[in-house]
């Protein structure tokens, strides 16, 4: 992978302008839930960075797509990948706060990739402050942005650091959420996990399964549950 691109099977995110660069558990989180949600008519992505999870969603549903990023020069990035994918007539991007912000409608689903590093040691560049840290948009102030923004019977999709769910999820709870399911990451068998990619809705049915994806087996090769998970996107797979 060249550091300015990553090729997908169906569309390339440049990403040279933006200080969060593809990652493995943001493809992880974005091919979790394209495969759930292709059914929802609209679909907003808050934070939305390189555009990944918008194009991820778009290649696997009919969905019209939202998504709105803070960071000007990412966002000038974002509206490239956007415009150069065969999806850009279904994916509508905003330059802007999500906290302010007066989006046009409210949706079906909304699925976020938040600055989740709060009380970790500070990134080095201001960039990576932003994308990375919770300086901008805390939880506590990411759950009303969501509450405000979805519609009565929506769900929405959340990757957070292992250690931070089970706090989100008081504060989730507290909103009037219930968890459908959570899906713990781990990179090898031998690593704790290190990720928790979460599940909302409105609808308690007083059940919420976890579930384990371990990325790479003990053989170093990626594992039969990664595999299929991605082998819709990833160009080697």
């Amino acid at each position: 992978m060249a550091n300015g691109y990553f090729q997908f099977k169906q569309f390339t995110v440049n990403q040279d302008q933006c200080a969060m660069k593809v990652c493995t558990d943001a493809c992880i989180f974005g091919a979790w839930f394209a495969a759930k949600t292709a059914d929802y008519t609209t679909v907003l992505d808050i934070g939305a960075g390189t555009g990944l999870l918008s194009l991820m969603f778009a290649q696997k549903s009919n969905s019209e797509i939202h998504g709105i990023e803070l960071d000007l020069g990412a966002y000038k990035q974002l509206k490239g990948n956007v415009q150069g994918s065969i999806w850009k007539d279904r994916i509508t991007v905003f330059p802007g706060d999500a906290r302010s912000y007066s989006f046009p409608i409210k949706y079906d689903f909304i699925i976020t990739n938040p600055p989740f590093f709060e009380n970790d040691l500070a990134s080095a560049s201001e960039g990576e402050q932003l994308a990375k840290h919770s300086k901008q948009l805390t939880l506590e102030e990411l759950i009303g942005v969501i509450s405000r923004n979805l519609e009565p019977h929506g769900a929405f999709g959340i990757l957070l650091p292992y250690h931070r769910w089970e706090y989100f999820h008081q504060l989730a709870t507290a909103n009037g959420f219930s968890l459908v399911e959570n899906l713990l990451v781990k990179q090898t068998p031998k690593h704790d996990y290190f990720r928790s990619i979460l599940h909302y809705s409105r609808v308690n049915d007083q059940f919420n399964p976890a579930f384990e994806l371990t990325i790479k087996g003990a053989d170093n090769e990626y594992t039969k549950e990664f595999t299929e998970l991605l082998k819709d996107y990833y160009l080697y797979l």
